[in-house]
């Protein structure tokens, strides 16, 4: 989720930001000290963050792991915290009811506003996480992904469409075109015209 445009940080500590972040209007993240708020996302980000969402829920109904998407923290780099977009802890038993410190995968999606922070800053927060195996950027105004796996020595495999994508750290596989559905950009239109193009020539 961006931060909001021209927002200034404030500092605070840690405790203070905890407390203050349980009654805020905006939600905020805070890294080195400073807090930052957010905004708002984009429909293709609400819609990329849902199916993603949905189908990590659905796959793991019955398991330990529980799947969380927007509104809960992940603590990071010691007093560091950030909303995911969707983010996946199999251990219930650490954090509190606001944050978590045992993700093991975390999905980001990309903007033009978030993107060098959640490449850079995020990113090297993320992966000294000891539980997390494995962290997801995807894009919304085209159809790519870039998936960093710690059994990868965290260097990006890059997805697009017609690729399966394996989710190892929940032992899930899915389709590009599963994850981009509903989704409205070009590259999107493009192969939903061309299926329509081949299903009628199939039909004739």
């Amino acid at each position: 989720m961006p931060r909001q445009p021209g927002y200034q940080s404030v500092c605070m500590t840690e405790t203070e930001y905890l407390r203050a972040e349980i009654t805020a209007d905006v939600k905020h993240e805070y890294i080195d000290g400073h807090v930052y708020a957010m905004s708002g996302a984009k429909k293709n980000h609400n819609l990329l963050s849902g199916n993603i969402f949905s189908n990590f829920r659905d796959h793991l109904k019955g398991t330990p792991c529980v799947t969380y998407m927007a509104d809960m923290k992940v603590k990071a780099g010691g007093a560091n915290y950030f909303y995911p977009d969707v983010v996946v802890d199999c251990n219930e038993a650490t954090g509190d009811d606001y944050f978590t410190e045992s993700p093991v995968i975390i999905v980001e999606v990309l903007s033009q506003a978030t993107r060098k922070n959640d490449m850079t800053t995020k990113f090297l927060r993320y992966i000294n996480i000891p539980t997390l195996k494995e962290y997801v950027l995807v894009e919304q105004d085209v159809v790519a992904m870039q998936i960093f796996r710690k059994n990868n020595d965290w260097k990006a495999d890059y997805y697009c469409l017609g690729d399966s994508v394996m989710f190892e750290s929940i032992g899930l596989t899915l389709t590009v075109e599963d994850i981009y559905e509903r989704i409205d950009n070009r590259d999107m239109n493009e192969f939903r015209q061309a299926q329509q193009e081949t299903a009628l020539k199939d039909a004739l």
